[in-house]
């Protein structure tokens, strides 16, 4: 599985962000998928994850803010980010996860500034 992140970028405290993830080089709809964050100086983190069915969970850090979903038919998984804090700031990474195969993937992080 590829994965292709896009949508980061400035904003000030407070607005709204996108961002997108396109999976491509197999079955999309097998996997669970997620996006992770990392902070300068801090370990990577979960920030959403929703599995093949569709259930969504979410860090708490971000709960009612950010909302993921996923798109089968375009092999594409979204993160609706609203409400951005500064402490929001990070590189956020997409992820597929395949349990039945032990397979796992990243991309290559896009990069959020939330601005005070």
């Amino acid at each position: 599985v590829q994965l292709q992140a896009s949508g980061g970028g400035l904003v000030q405290a407070g607005e709204s962000l996108r961002l997108s993830c396109a999976a491509s080089g197999s079955i999309f709809s097998m996997y669970d998928m997620g996006w992770y964050r990392q902070a300068p100086g801090k370990k990577r983190e979960l920030v959403a994850t929703i599995t093949r069915s569709a259930m969504a969970n979410y860090a708490d850090s971000v709960k009612g803010r950010f909302t993921i979903s996923r798109d089968n038919a375009k092999n594409t998984v979204s993160l609706q980010m609203n409400s951005l804090k500064p402490e929001d700031t990070a590189v956020y990474y997409c992820n597929a996860n395949r349990w039945s195969t032990a397979s796992n993937y990243w991309g290559q992080g896009t990069l959020v500034t939330v601005s005070s």
